[in-house]
C-alpha cells in the first residue's frame, strides 16, 4: 500500500468512525449508558447539579403550561397520574394545599411491564397499582434521572398479610429511557421534567396515581379477572382519588 493509500484509508475509517458515532448518541439508550458510565467516572452528581444543569431547560418548556393553568413555577405541589390502558401520564400541580388541582400537561408512558392489575409478588414484572409518593430522587440513575415510589406502601403490605404473600418486590421508578420491568419508562425528556418538578417541590408533594384505567370517565369499569377479592376496594380507593384532578382541563 502506497502512503497516499494509506493516508486515504486512514481518512476513510476515521471519517466512518464519526459517523458511527453520531448515529450512537443519536440513540437514546446509548446516550443513557454513557451520562451514566461519566457520571460513575466523576464519582457521581448531586441533586444540586442536575438542577443546575436540566433546570433552565426544563423550565422552559413547563413555564408556557404553568401560565396557562394559572399556577405558579414552581408549584406548592404536584400529583403525578398514570393509566396504564392508555400508557398515559398526566401532570398536575396546585399553588397550595387550599387550592384546586390544575391540570398541567401529559405525556406517553414509552414503556410499562405488565398488564393491568397490581403488583402481588416480586418477579411479576407488574407496575403496582394504588397510590403512592416520591421517597427519592435519584440523581444518577442507569435509566438517566429516576423518582422511586414508595411501593410496597401500607396498603399493599397490609394485603399481602391478607393473602398470605411474601416477597413482594420493590424498587419501583419513574424514570428515563424506553425500557422497563415494573417501572414506568419515559423518555428522558419527560423523566428530566418530572424529575426537576419533584425536586423543585420536594418530595414530600408529590404524590403519584397508578390506575388501570382512569376511573373519572364513568364509562371505564376494570372488572377484576383472577384477582384477589381485595382489588375491588383498590380501585375504589383509586377513584375517590382521582375525583379530585378536573378531567375535563386534561383532554
Amino acid at each position: 500500500m502506497t502512503l497516499v493509500a494509506l493516508r486515504r484509508w486512514v481518512v476513510g475509517v476515521s471519517v466512518l468512525a464519526v459517523l458511527l458515532l453520531a448515529l450512537a448518541l443519536a440513540l437514546e439508550p446509548v446516550r443513557g449508558l454513557l451520562a451514566y458510565s461519566w457520571g460513575k467516572v466523576r464519582g457521581g452528581y448531586t441533586l444540586q447539579e442536575r438542577l443546575a444543569q436540566y433546570g433552565p431547560d426544563v423550565a422552559g418548556r413547563l413555564r408556557p403550561a404553568f401560565e396557562r393553568a394559572g399556577v405558579p413555577y414552581p408549584p406548592h405541589e404536584v400529583a403525578y397520574l398514570s393509566f396504564k390502558d392508555t400508557r398515559r401520564l398526566e401532570v398536575y400541580a396546585r399553588a397550595s394545599k387550599a387550592q384546586p388541582w390544575r391540570y398541567i400537561k401529559h405525556y406517553p408512558v414509552r414503556a410499562a411491564s405488565g398488564e393491568l392489575g397490581p403488583k402481588l409478588i416480586e418477579g411479576d414484572r407488574q407496575v403496582p397499582e394504588g397510590q403512592y409518593r416520591a421517597v427519592y430522587l435519584n440523581p444518577n440513575s442507569r435509566f438517566h434521572l429516576s423518582i422511586r415510589l414508595d411501593y410496597p406502601n401500607t396498603f399493599d403490605r397490609r394485603m399481602a398479610a391478607t393473602d398470605g404473600r411474601a416477597r413482594l418486590g420493590g424498587d419501583i421508578m419513574i424514570h428515563g429511557g424506553a425500557a422497563s420491568i415494573g417501572c414506568l419508562a419515559m423518555g428522558d425528556p419527560a423523566a428530566e421534567d418530572l424529575f426537576v418538578l419533584a425536586a423543585l417541590v420536594s418530595k414530600e408533594r408529590v404524590q403519584v396515581l397508578i390506575s388501570p384505567t382512569d376511573f373519572r370517565m364513568v364509562s371505564n369499569r376494570v372488572a377484576p379477572v383472577d384477582r384477589p377479592a381485595w382489588v375491588g376496594s383498590l380501585y375504589e380507593g383509586l377513584r375517590a382519588a382521582l375525583a379530585a384532578f378536573p378531567r375535563e382541563a386534561a383532554r
